[in-house]
């Protein structure tokens, strides 16, 4: 969601779902990260992550993988999960991501959460991520999400 003179916000899979019609808003949104992964990077180019993208993985991550196509969980009001999707929060590190697949109960988010958390390190890794699947509490699996030593 896009909130007046702070830019756009990619979504996290932590809010409600997001409005209809910000394809626009997205791709410029990641077309200027890529643009200053070139201005910044150097001859690593738009191959790694830009300094602001490490400072701020969670918004970096939820951009990339939103661009991508994949679809955000969403949660209402109550908190309550209405939308199997990806989410994106702070990794158990600064500087790290943690990507999860959740959905509401009896949705199947556990089921095909290695399919989809697998496509979206191949998002990621495409461009310049270090992503490595774990097995957490409850065996659900997540995706630890870090910039390139």
């Amino acid at each position: 969601m896009t909130v007046p003179g702070q830019g756009f916000e990619p979504a996290t899979g932590d809010g409600p779902e997001p409005p209809a019609g910000r394809e626009r808003e997205l791709r410029t949104a990641y077309e200027g990260m890529v643009q200053i992964r070139r201005l910044v990077n150097g001859p690593a180019g738009a191959a790694v992550p830009a300094p602001w993208e490490v400072r701020q993985p969670v918004r970096a991550v939820a951009l990339a993988l939103e661009a991508a196509g994949f679809a955000p969980s969403a949660v209402e009001a109550e908190g309550r999960r209405t939308r199997t999707g990806y989410r994106v929060a702070g990794g158990a590190e600064p500087g790290r991501a943690e990507v999860t697949w959740p959905g509401p109960p009896g949705g199947g988010a556990a089921e095909e959460e290695q399919e989809r958390l697998t496509a979206c390190a191949g998002v990621l890794e495409g461009l310049g991520w270090v992503c490595l699947l774990y097995r957490g509490p409850r065996k659900r699996r997540f995706l630890e999400v870090e910039p390139p030593r």
